[in-house]
Protein backbone atom coordinates (compact mmCIF):
# COMPACT_ATOMS: atom_id res chain seq x y z
CA UNK A 1 0.00 0.00 0.00
CA UNK A 2 3.04 2.26 0.08
CA UNK A 3 2.49 3.45 -3.51
CA UNK A 4 -1.14 4.36 -2.75
CA UNK A 5 -0.03 6.23 0.36
CA UNK A 6 2.37 8.34 -1.72
CA UNK A 7 -0.55 9.51 -3.86
CA UNK A 8 -2.00 11.43 -0.92
CA UNK A 9 -4.78 9.09 0.19
CA UNK A 10 -5.77 9.16 3.86
CA UNK A 11 -5.42 6.23 6.22
CA UNK A 12 -9.21 5.77 6.21
CA UNK A 13 -9.19 5.16 2.46
CA UNK A 14 -5.97 3.14 2.48
CA UNK A 15 -7.40 0.70 5.00
CA UNK A 16 -10.39 0.08 2.73
CA UNK A 17 -8.17 -0.48 -0.30
CA UNK A 18 -6.07 -2.95 1.65
CA UNK A 19 -9.19 -4.80 2.77
CA UNK A 20 -10.41 -4.99 -0.84
CA UNK A 21 -7.12 -6.46 -2.02
CA UNK A 22 -5.69 -3.45 -3.86
CA UNK A 23 -1.93 -3.84 -4.17
CA UNK A 24 -0.62 -1.03 -6.36
CA UNK A 25 -2.22 1.77 -8.39
CA UNK A 26 -2.99 1.52 -12.09
CA UNK A 27 -1.45 3.99 -14.51
CA UNK A 28 -4.45 6.36 -14.52
CA UNK A 29 -4.63 6.23 -10.70
CA UNK A 30 -0.94 6.99 -10.28
CA UNK A 31 -1.09 9.93 -12.67
CA UNK A 32 -4.45 11.45 -11.72
CA UNK A 33 -5.16 10.84 -8.01
CA UNK A 34 -2.68 13.51 -6.75
CA UNK A 35 -4.18 16.01 -9.22
CA UNK A 36 -7.72 15.14 -8.17
CA UNK A 37 -7.00 15.45 -4.45
CA UNK A 38 -5.32 18.81 -5.15
CA UNK A 39 -8.60 20.06 -6.62
CA UNK A 40 -7.50 20.28 -10.26
CA UNK A 41 -9.96 19.98 -13.13
CA UNK A 42 -9.13 16.81 -15.07
CA UNK A 43 -9.72 15.45 -18.56
CA UNK A 44 -8.90 11.77 -18.31
CA UNK A 45 -8.58 9.33 -21.19
CA UNK A 46 -8.56 5.70 -20.12
CA UNK A 47 -10.21 2.45 -21.08
CA UNK A 48 -12.93 0.57 -19.24
CA UNK A 49 -11.51 -1.27 -16.25
CA UNK A 50 -8.51 1.02 -15.76
CA UNK A 51 -9.55 2.09 -12.24
CA UNK A 52 -10.68 5.65 -12.91
CA UNK A 53 -13.54 5.45 -10.39
CA UNK A 54 -11.03 5.62 -7.57
CA UNK A 55 -9.49 8.72 -9.21
CA UNK A 56 -12.55 10.94 -8.97
CA UNK A 57 -13.79 9.23 -5.82
CA UNK A 58 -10.51 10.07 -4.05
CA UNK A 59 -10.99 13.81 -4.47
CA UNK A 60 -14.61 13.67 -3.33
CA UNK A 61 -13.97 11.41 -0.34
CA UNK A 62 -10.88 13.26 0.88
CA UNK A 63 -12.29 16.80 0.48
CA UNK A 64 -16.04 16.55 1.12
CA UNK A 65 -17.63 17.03 4.51
CA UNK A 66 -21.13 15.69 4.99
CA UNK A 67 -23.88 18.29 5.38
CA UNK A 68 -26.87 16.34 3.97
CA UNK A 69 -26.86 18.33 0.75
CA UNK A 70 -25.82 17.10 -2.68
CA UNK A 71 -22.22 18.32 -2.96
CA UNK A 72 -20.93 15.83 -5.55
CA UNK A 73 -22.68 14.90 -8.80
CA UNK A 74 -21.48 12.06 -11.03
CA UNK A 75 -23.17 11.55 -14.39
CA UNK A 76 -22.98 8.14 -16.10
CA UNK A 77 -24.48 6.97 -19.42
CA UNK A 78 -26.22 3.82 -18.12
CA UNK A 79 -28.17 2.67 -15.11
CA UNK A 80 -25.84 -0.25 -14.47
CA UNK A 81 -22.79 2.00 -14.43
CA UNK A 82 -24.53 4.42 -12.07
CA UNK A 83 -25.23 1.59 -9.63
CA UNK A 84 -21.70 0.24 -9.96
CA UNK A 85 -20.03 3.63 -9.41
CA UNK A 86 -22.25 4.37 -6.41
CA UNK A 87 -21.45 0.99 -4.86
CA UNK A 88 -17.71 1.51 -5.38
CA UNK A 89 -17.80 4.94 -3.75
CA UNK A 90 -19.75 3.52 -0.81
CA UNK A 91 -16.95 0.98 -0.28
CA UNK A 92 -14.15 3.52 -0.67
CA UNK A 93 -15.85 5.97 1.73
CA UNK A 94 -17.07 3.49 4.35
CA UNK A 95 -14.85 5.13 7.00
CA UNK A 96 -15.92 8.66 6.06
CA UNK A 97 -19.64 8.51 6.86
CA UNK A 98 -20.82 9.84 3.48
CA UNK A 99 -24.27 9.16 2.03
CA UNK A 100 -24.11 7.94 -1.59
CA UNK A 101 -27.25 7.60 -3.73
CA UNK A 102 -27.72 6.26 -7.28
CA UNK A 103 -30.66 7.63 -9.28
CA UNK A 104 -31.82 6.39 -12.68
CA UNK A 105 -34.97 5.56 -14.58
CA UNK A 106 -36.97 2.36 -14.43
CA UNK A 107 -37.38 2.39 -10.64
CA UNK A 108 -39.66 4.15 -8.13
CA UNK A 109 -38.97 7.88 -8.39
CA UNK A 110 -40.86 8.64 -5.17
CA UNK A 111 -38.36 6.62 -3.17
CA UNK A 112 -35.54 8.54 -4.84
CA UNK A 113 -37.20 11.83 -3.93
CA UNK A 114 -37.34 10.81 -0.27
CA UNK A 115 -33.67 9.80 -0.25
CA UNK A 116 -32.17 12.73 -2.19
CA UNK A 117 -32.54 15.09 0.74
CA UNK A 118 -30.07 12.93 2.73
CA UNK A 119 -27.48 12.41 -0.04
CA UNK A 120 -23.97 13.90 -0.06
CA UNK A 121 -22.94 12.21 -3.32
CA UNK A 122 -25.38 11.66 -6.18
CA UNK A 123 -24.62 9.27 -9.06
CA UNK A 124 -27.13 9.23 -11.89
CA UNK A 125 -28.04 9.08 -15.54
CA UNK A 126 -28.71 12.39 -17.35
CA UNK A 127 -32.37 11.62 -18.06
CA UNK A 128 -33.33 10.93 -14.46
CA UNK A 129 -31.22 13.80 -13.06
CA UNK A 130 -32.98 16.15 -15.49
CA UNK A 131 -36.33 14.71 -14.43
CA UNK A 132 -35.60 15.54 -10.78
CA UNK A 133 -34.47 19.05 -11.71
CA UNK A 134 -37.70 19.65 -13.63
CA UNK A 135 -39.74 18.35 -10.69
CA UNK A 136 -37.69 20.58 -8.38
CA UNK A 137 -36.91 17.59 -6.20
CA UNK A 138 -33.18 18.17 -6.68
CA UNK A 139 -31.02 21.27 -6.25
CA UNK A 140 -27.44 21.43 -7.46
CA UNK A 141 -26.54 24.84 -6.03
CA UNK A 142 -24.13 23.31 -3.49
CA UNK A 143 -22.29 21.00 -5.87
CA UNK A 144 -18.53 21.26 -5.36
CA UNK A 145 -17.54 18.23 -7.43
CA UNK A 146 -18.88 17.43 -10.91
CA UNK A 147 -17.84 14.23 -12.71
CA UNK A 148 -18.82 13.16 -16.21
CA UNK A 149 -17.94 9.47 -16.51
CA UNK A 150 -17.77 7.68 -19.88
CA UNK A 151 -18.47 11.01 -21.60
CA UNK A 152 -18.04 9.67 -25.12
CA UNK A 153 -20.70 7.05 -24.47
CA UNK A 154 -23.09 9.70 -23.10
CA UNK A 155 -22.61 11.81 -26.21
CA UNK A 156 -23.08 8.79 -28.49
CA UNK A 157 -26.39 8.10 -26.74
CA UNK A 158 -27.63 11.63 -27.48
CA UNK A 159 -27.30 13.16 -24.01
CA UNK A 160 -25.28 16.20 -25.11
CA UNK A 161 -28.00 18.82 -24.50
CA UNK A 162 -29.19 17.13 -21.30
CA UNK A 163 -25.64 17.22 -19.96
CA UNK A 164 -25.32 20.92 -20.79
CA UNK A 165 -28.57 21.74 -19.00
CA UNK A 166 -27.42 19.85 -15.91
CA UNK A 167 -23.94 21.38 -15.87
CA UNK A 168 -25.41 24.89 -16.05
CA UNK A 169 -27.37 24.17 -12.84
CA UNK A 170 -24.11 23.62 -10.94
CA UNK A 171 -22.11 26.47 -9.38
CA UNK A 172 -19.31 27.88 -11.53
CA UNK A 173 -16.88 27.40 -8.65
CA UNK A 174 -16.39 23.65 -8.52
CA UNK A 175 -13.98 20.89 -9.45
CA UNK A 176 -14.87 19.28 -12.79
CA UNK A 177 -13.53 15.92 -13.97
CA UNK A 178 -14.30 14.33 -17.35
CA UNK A 179 -13.37 10.74 -18.14
CA UNK A 180 -13.67 9.04 -21.50
CA UNK A 181 -12.22 6.13 -23.45
CA UNK A 182 -11.87 8.33 -26.54
CA UNK A 183 -11.54 12.08 -27.08
CA UNK A 184 -14.01 13.48 -29.62
CA UNK A 185 -14.67 17.00 -30.92
CA UNK A 186 -17.84 17.27 -28.80
CA UNK A 187 -15.97 16.20 -25.67
CA UNK A 188 -13.19 18.68 -26.41
CA UNK A 189 -15.82 21.43 -26.74
CA UNK A 190 -17.44 20.46 -23.43
CA UNK A 191 -14.06 20.45 -21.72
CA UNK A 192 -13.08 23.89 -23.00
CA UNK A 193 -16.48 25.31 -22.05
CA UNK A 194 -16.94 23.83 -18.58
CA UNK A 195 -13.47 23.26 -17.11
CA UNK A 196 -10.81 25.68 -15.89
CA UNK A 197 -7.18 25.04 -16.77
CA UNK A 198 -7.74 21.28 -16.85
CA UNK A 199 -4.95 18.74 -16.49
CA UNK A 200 -5.02 16.18 -19.32
CA UNK A 201 -4.19 12.66 -18.21
CA UNK A 202 -4.14 9.55 -20.39
CA UNK A 203 -3.38 5.92 -19.74
CA UNK A 204 -2.61 3.05 -22.05
CA UNK A 205 -5.22 0.42 -22.69
CA UNK A 206 -5.82 -1.88 -19.75
CA UNK A 207 -5.96 -4.73 -22.26
CA UNK A 208 -2.70 -6.61 -22.66
CA UNK A 209 -2.33 -7.23 -26.39
CA UNK A 210 0.06 -10.10 -25.85
CA UNK A 211 -2.63 -11.87 -23.84
CA UNK A 212 -5.46 -11.21 -26.31
CA UNK A 213 -6.17 -13.47 -29.30
CA UNK A 214 -8.58 -12.21 -31.95
CA UNK A 215 -9.99 -14.53 -34.60
CA UNK A 216 -12.87 -14.63 -37.07
CA UNK A 217 -14.87 -17.24 -38.91
CA UNK A 218 -16.37 -16.59 -42.33
CA UNK A 219 -19.63 -18.54 -42.40
CA UNK A 220 -22.88 -18.58 -44.34
CA UNK A 221 -25.76 -16.95 -42.50
CA UNK A 222 -27.66 -20.22 -42.10
CA UNK A 223 -24.68 -21.74 -40.25
CA UNK A 224 -24.07 -18.87 -37.86
CA UNK A 225 -25.93 -20.08 -34.79
CA UNK A 226 -24.69 -23.67 -35.16
CA UNK A 227 -21.11 -22.40 -35.17
CA UNK A 228 -21.77 -20.35 -32.03
CA UNK A 229 -23.12 -23.40 -30.17
CA UNK A 230 -20.20 -25.54 -31.35
CA UNK A 231 -17.64 -23.01 -30.16
CA UNK A 232 -19.32 -22.44 -26.79
CA UNK A 233 -19.24 -26.18 -26.11
CA UNK A 234 -15.67 -26.52 -27.35
CA UNK A 235 -14.00 -23.47 -25.82
CA UNK A 236 -12.96 -23.64 -22.20
CA UNK A 237 -14.44 -20.38 -20.98
CA UNK A 238 -14.92 -19.23 -17.40
CA UNK A 239 -17.22 -16.34 -18.31
CA UNK A 240 -18.23 -15.37 -21.85
CA UNK A 241 -20.06 -12.41 -23.32
CA UNK A 242 -21.90 -12.60 -26.65
CA UNK A 243 -22.71 -9.30 -28.34
CA UNK A 244 -25.76 -8.85 -30.55
CA UNK A 245 -26.92 -5.79 -32.47
CA UNK A 246 -30.53 -5.71 -31.24
CA UNK A 247 -32.55 -6.58 -28.16
CA UNK A 248 -34.56 -9.15 -30.10
CA UNK A 249 -31.43 -10.88 -31.34
CA UNK A 250 -30.09 -11.02 -27.79
CA UNK A 251 -33.32 -12.59 -26.51
CA UNK A 252 -33.47 -15.05 -29.41
CA UNK A 253 -29.87 -16.19 -29.02
CA UNK A 254 -30.04 -16.50 -25.22
CA UNK A 255 -33.27 -18.47 -25.34
CA UNK A 256 -31.97 -20.75 -28.09
CA UNK A 257 -28.70 -21.39 -26.25
CA UNK A 258 -30.60 -22.32 -23.11
CA UNK A 259 -32.73 -24.73 -25.15
CA UNK A 260 -29.46 -26.28 -26.40
CA UNK A 261 -28.28 -26.98 -22.86
CA UNK A 262 -26.07 -23.90 -22.47
CA UNK A 263 -26.77 -21.69 -19.45
CA UNK A 264 -27.22 -18.23 -20.94
CA UNK A 265 -29.21 -15.10 -20.15
CA UNK A 266 -29.79 -11.87 -22.08
CA UNK A 267 -29.35 -8.32 -20.86
CA UNK A 268 -30.38 -5.18 -22.73
CA UNK A 269 -32.26 -1.92 -22.33
CA UNK A 270 -35.66 -3.54 -22.81
CA UNK A 271 -35.56 -5.29 -19.43
CA UNK A 272 -36.86 -3.63 -16.29
CA UNK A 273 -34.06 -2.35 -14.08
CA UNK A 274 -34.36 -4.86 -11.23
CA UNK A 275 -34.15 -7.73 -13.69
CA UNK A 276 -31.06 -6.24 -15.33
CA UNK A 277 -29.34 -5.84 -11.97
CA UNK A 278 -30.26 -9.37 -10.92
CA UNK A 279 -28.86 -10.81 -14.16
CA UNK A 280 -25.59 -8.92 -13.71
CA UNK A 281 -25.37 -10.07 -10.09
CA UNK A 282 -25.89 -13.71 -11.10
CA UNK A 283 -23.26 -13.37 -13.83
CA UNK A 284 -20.78 -11.90 -11.33
CA UNK A 285 -21.54 -14.79 -8.97
CA UNK A 286 -21.16 -17.29 -11.86
CA UNK A 287 -24.67 -18.68 -11.40
CA UNK A 288 -24.52 -18.85 -15.20
CA UNK A 289 -21.50 -18.14 -17.40
CA UNK A 290 -22.84 -16.93 -20.77
CA UNK A 291 -24.16 -13.36 -20.97
CA UNK A 292 -25.84 -12.36 -24.24
CA UNK A 293 -25.99 -8.61 -24.52
CA UNK A 294 -26.36 -5.49 -26.57
CA UNK A 295 -23.83 -2.68 -26.25
CA UNK A 296 -25.47 -1.55 -23.00
CA UNK A 297 -23.06 -3.97 -21.30
CA UNK A 298 -19.99 -3.07 -23.36
CA UNK A 299 -18.96 0.03 -21.50
CA UNK A 300 -18.04 0.89 -17.97
CA UNK A 301 -19.24 -2.20 -16.13
CA UNK A 302 -16.66 -3.91 -13.96
CA UNK A 303 -17.11 -7.54 -14.98
CA UNK A 304 -14.05 -9.53 -13.99
CA UNK A 305 -12.78 -12.89 -15.28
CA UNK A 306 -14.36 -12.69 -18.74
CA UNK A 307 -12.28 -15.11 -20.80
CA UNK A 308 -14.17 -14.97 -24.12
CA UNK A 309 -15.96 -12.27 -26.10
CA UNK A 310 -18.12 -13.36 -29.06
CA UNK A 311 -19.31 -10.89 -31.66
CA UNK A 312 -22.38 -12.60 -33.08
CA UNK A 313 -23.27 -9.31 -34.76
CA UNK A 314 -20.35 -6.99 -35.49
CA UNK A 315 -20.53 -3.31 -34.53
CA UNK A 316 -20.31 -0.64 -37.22
CA UNK A 317 -17.14 1.08 -36.01
CA UNK A 318 -13.77 0.02 -34.63
CA UNK A 319 -14.22 2.11 -31.46
CA UNK A 320 -17.31 0.08 -30.53
CA UNK A 321 -15.42 -3.12 -31.33
CA UNK A 322 -12.59 -2.02 -29.03
CA UNK A 323 -15.06 -1.25 -26.24
CA UNK A 324 -16.50 -4.75 -26.56
CA UNK A 325 -13.20 -6.60 -26.55
CA UNK A 326 -12.11 -4.54 -23.55
CA UNK A 327 -14.14 -6.93 -21.41
CA UNK A 328 -11.41 -9.59 -21.64
CA UNK A 329 -7.58 -9.96 -21.40
CA UNK A 330 -7.46 -7.63 -18.41
CA UNK A 331 -5.05 -7.46 -15.48
CA UNK A 332 -2.62 -9.96 -16.96
CA UNK A 333 -5.21 -12.62 -17.79
CA UNK A 334 -5.56 -14.32 -21.17
CA UNK A 335 -8.55 -13.51 -23.35
CA UNK A 336 -10.03 -14.52 -26.68
CA UNK A 337 -12.28 -12.62 -29.09
CA UNK A 338 -14.26 -14.65 -31.62
CA UNK A 339 -16.01 -12.88 -34.49
CA UNK A 340 -18.65 -14.80 -36.43
CA UNK A 341 -19.06 -13.21 -39.85
CA UNK A 342 -21.74 -13.75 -42.44
CA UNK A 343 -22.53 -11.64 -45.49
CA UNK A 344 -24.36 -9.02 -43.40
CA UNK A 345 -21.24 -8.38 -41.35
CA UNK A 346 -18.74 -7.80 -44.16
CA UNK A 347 -19.14 -4.04 -44.37
CA UNK A 348 -18.85 -3.59 -40.61
CA UNK A 349 -15.84 -5.89 -40.51
CA UNK A 350 -14.13 -3.89 -43.23
CA UNK A 351 -14.74 -0.69 -41.21
CA UNK A 352 -13.29 -2.31 -38.09
CA UNK A 353 -10.17 -3.43 -39.91
CA UNK A 354 -9.37 0.12 -40.96
CA UNK A 355 -7.86 0.31 -37.49
CA UNK A 356 -4.36 -1.00 -38.21
CA UNK A 357 -3.74 -1.83 -34.55
CA UNK A 358 -6.26 -4.68 -34.68
CA UNK A 359 -4.88 -8.04 -35.77
CA UNK A 360 -7.72 -10.49 -36.41
CA UNK A 361 -6.81 -13.90 -37.85
CA UNK A 362 -9.15 -16.11 -39.85
CA UNK A 363 -9.82 -19.65 -38.64
CA UNK A 364 -11.11 -22.57 -40.70
CA UNK A 365 -14.64 -23.73 -40.09
CA UNK A 366 -14.94 -26.84 -37.92
CA UNK A 367 -17.28 -29.77 -38.39
CA UNK A 368 -20.53 -29.00 -36.59
CA UNK A 369 -24.04 -30.30 -36.18
CA UNK A 370 -27.42 -28.72 -36.82
CA UNK A 371 -28.75 -26.58 -33.99
CA UNK A 372 -32.08 -24.87 -34.49
CA UNK A 373 -32.91 -21.39 -33.30
CA UNK A 374 -35.88 -21.32 -30.92
CA UNK A 375 -37.96 -18.44 -32.26
CA UNK A 376 -41.33 -18.91 -30.53
CA UNK A 377 -40.23 -18.56 -26.91
CA UNK A 378 -37.74 -15.80 -27.61
CA UNK A 379 -40.31 -13.77 -29.54
CA UNK A 380 -42.75 -14.13 -26.65
CA UNK A 381 -40.03 -13.06 -24.23
CA UNK A 382 -39.26 -10.08 -26.45
CA UNK A 383 -42.91 -8.99 -26.43
CA UNK A 384 -43.05 -9.34 -22.65
CA UNK A 385 -39.89 -7.28 -22.23
CA UNK A 386 -41.22 -4.63 -24.57
CA UNK A 387 -44.52 -4.44 -22.67
CA UNK A 388 -42.72 -4.24 -19.30
CA UNK A 389 -40.49 -1.46 -20.60
CA UNK A 390 -43.49 0.49 -21.89
CA UNK A 391 -45.30 0.18 -18.59
CA UNK A 392 -42.29 1.17 -16.49
CA UNK A 393 -40.85 3.90 -18.70
CA UNK A 394 -43.95 5.05 -20.60
CA UNK A 395 -42.27 4.59 -23.94
CA UNK A 396 -41.96 1.83 -26.48
CA UNK A 397 -38.84 -0.24 -26.56
CA UNK A 398 -36.71 -0.29 -29.67
CA UNK A 399 -38.39 -2.65 -32.15
CA UNK A 400 -35.62 -4.06 -34.31
CA UNK A 401 -36.12 -7.02 -36.61
CA UNK A 402 -34.03 -10.05 -35.81
CA UNK A 403 -31.88 -11.96 -38.18
CA UNK A 404 -33.19 -15.38 -39.09
CA UNK A 405 -30.74 -18.27 -38.81
CA UNK A 406 -31.77 -21.71 -40.01
CA UNK A 407 -28.99 -24.23 -39.51
CA UNK A 408 -28.33 -27.17 -41.82
CA UNK A 409 -28.76 -30.76 -40.66
CA UNK A 410 -25.06 -31.57 -40.73
CA UNK A 411 -22.11 -30.40 -42.73
CA UNK A 412 -18.36 -30.62 -42.69
CA UNK A 413 -16.09 -27.67 -42.18
CA UNK A 414 -15.06 -25.95 -45.41
CA UNK A 415 -11.39 -25.08 -45.72
CA UNK A 416 -11.20 -21.38 -46.38
CA UNK A 417 -8.28 -19.47 -47.73
CA UNK A 418 -6.50 -17.49 -45.07
CA UNK A 419 -6.85 -13.84 -45.98
CA UNK A 420 -5.22 -10.99 -44.15
CA UNK A 421 -6.94 -8.01 -42.59
CA UNK A 422 -5.98 -5.61 -45.37
CA UNK A 423 -7.43 -7.60 -48.30
CA UNK A 424 -10.59 -9.07 -46.77
CA UNK A 425 -13.41 -9.38 -49.32
CA UNK A 426 -15.75 -11.92 -47.76
CA UNK A 427 -17.13 -15.22 -49.01
CA UNK A 428 -19.39 -13.62 -51.61
CA UNK A 429 -17.43 -13.09 -54.82
CA UNK A 430 -19.65 -10.10 -55.58
CA UNK A 431 -18.67 -8.40 -52.34
CA UNK A 432 -16.78 -5.16 -52.89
Amino acid sequence: MEKFARLGLSEEVLSVLKLKGFQEPTEIQEKAIPLAIAGKDIIGSSATGSGKTLVFASSIIENLKSNKNVQALILTPTRELAEQVAESIRHFSKNKNLNVLAVYGGVDIQRQIRMICHADILVGTPGRILDHLQRRTLRLNEVKFLVLDEVDRMLDMGFYHDVEIIVKQCPAKRQTMLFSATISADLDYLARKYTQNPEEVSAKSFIEDSKLKQIFYDVSSNQKFSLLVHLLKKEDSELAMIFCSTRRNADTIADSLYASGIKAKAIHGGLVQNKRLNILREFHDKTFNILVCTDVAARGLDIKSVTHVYNYDLPKESKDYIHRIGRTARAGENGKVINILSDRDYENFRNIQKNSSLVIIQEELPIMEQVKVNYNNSNREFRENRRDSRERNNRSSHNSSSRRDVSPKRYSGRKTSRFGSRNFRGRNSNFR
